[in-house]
């Protein structure tokens, strides 16, 4: 009698507890249900995006592309590519592009290679011609590093000069110059560097 009354009693609590289940699941479900929605009548939808007046304003006036990449070759054969962190399209000014984080990069066809590195450039694609500036260097193939303000560049052809003054650093030794010059002539088969106005040379041996 005992196993058996054991027995009726187990399954008594057994059928009261998934009774008891029944009841508090559907419970438990609304209760996540009503918590779901009284956090999304919390949550404000019309909350402004994250933009300034000022950018947008900036965005819808010039035309702008992000990581542009280009590359080609020049009349003379010497290759070319150019990249930056942001490109505008300035308003008003047809051909004319401003570059942002600036890196270009010339190889002669003879093989010579000049690396290029300006906070911003001027692209004037009628006048053929790109002003860097800012923090603007140029490293060479044949181990010169140089630096300036300011850095204009034909888009054609390699004629690159620097008309306010540069330092350099190189095989030689430490350089300044008042002017420089980098390009190939019509009957040269190499590529010429050229300082000029005042050039001083510490020479290292």
């Amino acid at each position: 009698m005992r196993t058996h009354d054991s027995t009726l009693i187990a399954r008594d609590r057994y059928s009261r507890t998934v009774a008891l289940l029944k009841v508090a699941f559907p419970l438990a479900a609304l209760a996540l249900l009503s918590t779901l929605f009284l956090i999304s009548q919390a949550m404000d939808t019309d909350t402004a995006i994250p933009f300034a007046q000022k950018e947008i304003e900036e965005r819808l006036r010039d035309q702008q592309i992000t990581g542009p990449f280009f590359s080609g070759t020049t009349t003379g054969g010497d290759q070319m590519s150019f990249s930056a962190k942001k490109l505008v399209t300035l308003q008003g000014r047809v051909g004319a592009n401003r570059a942002e984080e600036v890196s270009a990069m010339l190889e002669t066809a003879q093989g010579a290679t000049f690396h290029l590195q300006a906070d911003v450039a001027e692209l004037d694609i009628s006048g053929d011609a790109a002003e860097l500036r800012g923090k603007v260097s140029m490293t060479t193939s044949t181990g010169y590093r140089v630096t300036s303000d300011q850095i204009i560049t034909l888009i054609s052809k390699l004629d690159v000069t620097a008309a306010n003054g540069v330092q350099a650093t190189g095989p030689l030794g430490e350089l300044t110059a008042g002017k420089m010059r980098v390009f190939t002539t019509n009957e040269a088969v190499s590529t010429q560097m050229l300082f000029s106005d005042g050039v001083k040379l510490l020479y290292t041996p």
